[in-house]
This record gives C-alpha cells, structure tokens and sequence, in this order.
C-alpha cells in the first residue's frame, strides 16, 4: 500500500463520577471516534450511572473506587489505562470532550504535559463566579512564585499527558485512608489537579497549556466546596514545598503505537487529529461577564 505512514497515539479518557447519570451519556455521546479505551471510574454512585454508562457506550471499562475524593478515582483511573496518552475528563459536561484532539496535538508537537487553560487566549469559562477567579488567581500566583512557571490556570481539571508521566505523579490507588478519613491528606480531593502539577514542574517536564472552554454542569450540584478545597490546594502546595526528596523520574518506554497509511504527509496537528461525529459538533461559545474583566 502506498502513501505515508503516519504514527498515532493510542488514547485512554479517565472519568471519574458520582451519582451523574443525568450528564455521563452527553459526555460519553461527544467523545471522539478512534478512542483506544473510555474509563469510568465510579466513587459509589447510588443512582444509576453505572447502568446508564454501559448503555451509552457497552465499550466503557468500569473501575470502582478504593477511597473517596476525584483524587483517589483518578489514581485508580490511571492504574487501569493502557492508551499512551491519558485523558482527565469531569462526567459533569462542563468540559467538551471535542477538544481531545488539540491538547494530542500539544503532546505530539514536544510537550510531556498540555494543561487546559480557561484564561489562555481562546480559553474561557461561562461556570466560573467571580470569587472562584479571584481564588483560582491567587492560587495560580502563588504556584507560579513557588515553581518558576507562568501558569494562567491552576485549578482547571481539564488535563491531558504522556503515560510515561505516571511514575512522575506518584499517585497511589490502594493505600488506606487514615482511621476516620475516607482520604489520605492531600492528593484524593479537587486539590489533586495542584499535586500533579507541582510534581510535573519539580521534574521539569516541558508542560504545555491548552485554551479550553468550560461550560456550566449539565444537571445536579457540584461536589466543589470553593473554601474547603482551596484551603486543600494550599495545605497540598505547602506540603509539597516542604518534601525534599528528590522528584521521580518520567519512565519512557516505546510507544503502543498504531500505524495508519496516509495517502500524503501530514502536519503534526493533523496526524494528532481524532475524527469526531459531524452532528456532534462543540456548543456555540458563550462569553461571560469574567472575560469582560481578563
């Protein structure tokens, strides 16, 4: 067969839920075609998402919980992905998951790490109130001071990266919560997404970030508490700054790779490219009264 031969990375999309039934099939329905492996992990839901999910998508690998917090569903997410590159995706609909294909596109351009951004250009939220920017702002500051990087979002969930950063996060799925806590200290909350990107910048992986859309949740509440887990976000910051040990290491090992023929050479935006369902097409932008402010 003639034409180019072009490399594609296989990918995993981890989604943790807690009771969104009502909002797993919109996320599940919008995912990209040619997705190696869609996880949802489940923090004991006691509705129906579970069932709802095998019936959106009979593909989906379900993973329950070891403790509770997104921390913890991510790390057990992670343990079971496979795909080169994994995905971290919120089941609530406020991230499109049509934006996949621009944060491979980020990793197969160099990046270890593309980190979404709702306050880069061509980023933007219509969820975000004004005191969760004011918070996210100081966070982001205090992060950039701390580890030299020049962040525009720290507190976005939205994050795509190479498996091989796995060891450098140093998450772990099995250890018991302490006596009374259904967490460990830091790192099974919202404040998880901080961890991951103090242990990514102490390794001086090359991290990229992504403009992202974030929309309001599709149905229910946010298990987000703006105080509760800000202050985790600090405790976790703070608890980081003080560990001395030395940063893990990426552990690089060949690529799971597909070959694809390619009737002509392709640019790397292009090659990264995961085709998704014309009628699937992102929701119409909406600006908000933040953006008026950026």
């Amino acid at each position: 067969m003639g034409g180019t031969f072009v490399l594609l990375p296989s990918v995993s999309i981890v989604i943790p839920a807690l009771n969104e039934e009502r909002n797993i099939p919109h996320v599940l329905d919008r995912i990209p075609n040619a997705i190696h492996q869609v996880i949802l992990v489940d923090g004991e839901s006691t509705d129906n998402t579970v069932e709802v999910a095998r019936n959106a998508r009979p593909d989906v690998f379900v993973v329950k919980q070891t403790r509770r917090g997104k921390g913890n569903a991510l790390a057990c997410g992670f343990e079971a992905a496979t795909g080169d590159i994994i995905v971290m995706l919120d089941a609530d609909g406020s991230a499109d998951p049509g934006e996949v294909p621009r944060f491979v596109d980020a990793l197969v351009a160099g990046a270890d790490f593309a980190k979404g951004s709702r306050f880069a250009l061509g980023g933007g939220s219509s969820d975000i109130t004004r005191l969760r920017k004011l918070g996210n702002d100081g966070l982001t500051a205090v992060f950039n001071l701390c580890y030299g990087r020049r962040y525009t979002d720290l507190c976005y969930g939205y994050n795509v990266f190479w498996r091989y950063c796995l060891p450098v996060l140093g998450l772990d799925a099995t250890a018991p919560a302490p006596p009374g806590e259904g967490k460990l200290w830091w790192g099974d909350g919202f404040e998880v997404e901080t961890l991951i990107h103090v242990r990514i910048a102490k390794a001086g992986l090359k991290v990229t970030e992504v403009p992202s859309y974030e929309y309001p949740r599709l149905h229910g509440v946010s298990n987000l508490n703006a105080t509760r887990d800000g202050l985790r976000v600090v405790r976790t910051m703070l608890a980081e700054r003080r560990d001395r040990r030395p940063a893990l290491a990426p552990v690089r090992v060949p690529s799971a790779t597909a070959v694809v023929p390619r009737a002509r050479p392709e640019s790397a935006a292009t090659v990264a490219s995961l085709a998704r369902p014309e009628h699937l097409a992102r929701p119409e932008r909406r600006a908000t009264e933040e953006e008026s402010v950026l």
